[in-house]
């Protein structure tokens, strides 16, 4: 399966298929938590890049220090929201460049939560799409998007934040069972992994709509 071929089952502009494994490695899985951690790391260095730490020093007459605060800057992904979200509102546009990055930097994401979450034996690649197939559609900001939504689709989207909270815990526990139940079969139980997948693809809606910005359609109470 494709990113293409996923467009043909579903219209929503974010979209999710994750291939299932027949058999996946014992050994993997076992320290899938210490394999995880160089990817991750290259992860975390690119989604949080430009955070910074900015400190305030108050002084008084004398010189003295008498109180000083910090602030932590929002990184790559929080800036790209900031500046699409004003690029909607003032100009009604969605750079093309933007939205690319955008979509790639949560294909890695994916591929790697998928990874940490046992779907895959796949090493995640930080540009192959893998068994992880994701597709997000293309927006025209002017006649797709309404420029005044970016301002509360975070607030509109708190009831699925709600759900989602309860929904992870328990993928948590559904990724626990999976690690058990491969270490003794070699197999993912076909129903926990329907079910992780589909946490992820709430996520992904979710995140299309409040934070990417790339539809107007509210996402559906669906793990479809």
């Amino acid at each position: 399966m494709t990113t293409t071929d996923i467009k043909k089952t579903t219209a929503y502009p974010a979209r999710l298929e994750i291939d299932y494994p027949e058999k996946l490695d014992r050994l993997s899985t076992f320290f899938r938590i210490i394999w995880i951690i160089p990817i991750a790391i290259i992860l975390g260095l690119v989604s949080g890049a430009g955070e910074t730490i900015t400190n305030t020093v108050f002084l008084n007459e004398a010189g003295e220090v008498i109180n000083t605060t910090s602030e932590t800057v929002g990184g790559l992904a929080s800036g790209l929201f900031s500046a699409t979200a004003l690029m909607i509102i003032f100009r009604q546009r969605y750079p093309r460049w933007w939205f690319d990055f955008s979509r790639e930097l949560t294909r890695f994401e994916t591929r790697v939560g998928a990874y940490m979450g046992l779907l895959t034996d796949q090493y995640p690649s930080t540009d192959d799409e893998q068994s992880v197939h994701l597709a997000i559609d293309y927006p025209d900001a002017e006649t797709d998007l309404n420029r005044w939504l970016p301002l509360v689709k975070w607030l509109l989207a708190i009831p699925h934040f709600i759900v989602l909270i309860f929904l992870s815990i328990a993928s948590i526990f559904a990724v626990i069972l999976a690690w058990f139940a491969i270490l003794f079969t070699g197999r993912y139980p076909k129903s926990l992994f329907d079910f992780n997948v589909g946490v992820s693809r709430w996520w992904l809606r979710v995140t299309a709509y409040a934070f990417l910005l790339v539809t107007d359609s509210y996402p559906p109470f669906s793990l479809a």
